[in-house]
């Protein structure tokens, strides 16, 4: 038996029903498919049987890339690397759907990734089925005036519509893990707001939520010099806090200070 490495975050999905649930969201036959972190095939399996004209996987751990050539022989085409090194918009000439058990130290490093690297006018992929820790999937699908609301909430929302399909108990996993996961579903959304450098995005909500307990009027005069018409147009209360501004704002936010320094 393949042993999980703790360095890599691996936790092995073998629960069958879970599997099977995953497997139904999406229709595949004849589709480009990606598995990130395939780990031995469990769900690689079940993704072959639904016949995928194309079939990717990314697996960093060596071991576990050789075990996996050995199973499916010329079936999937696997690239050894790790996925935070890869330019996922040249992975495919057509738009795959995306599978993922993410290991939890880097899913959300991973997410925030594609998001900022999605093309413009066409995204390398027209869905994304992945698997989160439980506490971060309710940060990722959480909405303003919620503790949960954050940095990774207005990123993901900017460029994806997403939705949750259900939790999955550690018992479904070998290892079990200590705590419970969450599979999502996410979509590219036709209309969004648009940048001059995405980037902005993440800076405007690193500086709004440094300190999320304290109210607005510091970050934002550190960002806008005390702006009052700015404050008047967009109808920010400066004793408001993080948590208190909705998608929109932080959107507009980002717009206008890519506008003041242009």
């Amino acid at each position: 038996m393949i042993k999980a490495k703790k360095s890599l975050g691996q936790n092995f999905l073998y629960d069958q029903n879970i599997i099977n649930k995953i497997i139904r969201i999406k229709e595949i036959e004849k589709k480009n498919v990606l598995e990130i972190g395939p780990g031995t095939g469990n769900l690689t399996s079940k993704i072959l049987e639904k016949k995928p004209k194309k079939f990717l996987v990314v697996e960093k751990d060596s071991n576990l890339a050789n075990l996996l050539k050995k199973k499916f022989n010329d079936k999937i085409k696997i690239i050894n690397e790790d996925i935070l090194e890869i330019n996922e918009n040249f992975l495919s000439s057509e738009t795959l759907t995306v599978y993922g058990n993410l290991p939890y130290n880097i899913s959300t490093e991973i997410l925030s990734k594609w998001i900022l690297n999605m093309n413009l006018k066409k995204t390398w992929f027209n869905c994304l089925i992945l698997m989160f820790q439980k506490e971060v999937a309710d940060r990722i699908i959480s909405n303003f005036n919620t503790n949960n609301y954050g940095r990774l909430t207005i990123l993901a929302n900017w460029r994806l519509n997403i939705k949750k399909i259900c939790d999955i108990k550690p018992a479904s996993f070998y290892p079990k893990p200590k705590i419970e996961s969450s599979l999502l579903f996410f979509e590219p959304k036709k209309k969004f707001f648009h940048f001059k450098n995405p980037k902005n995005l993440e800076k405007i909500t690193r500086i709004f939520f440094m300190h999320r307990r304290k109210m607005i009027k510091k970050p934002f005069n550190q960002l806008f010099n005390n702006n009052l018409e700015l404050i008047s147009k967009l109808g920010i209360n400066l004793n408001s806090r993080p948590q208190n501004l909705n998608f929109e704002t932080y959107y507009q936010l980002t717009r206008e200070y890519e506008n003041l320094r242009s």
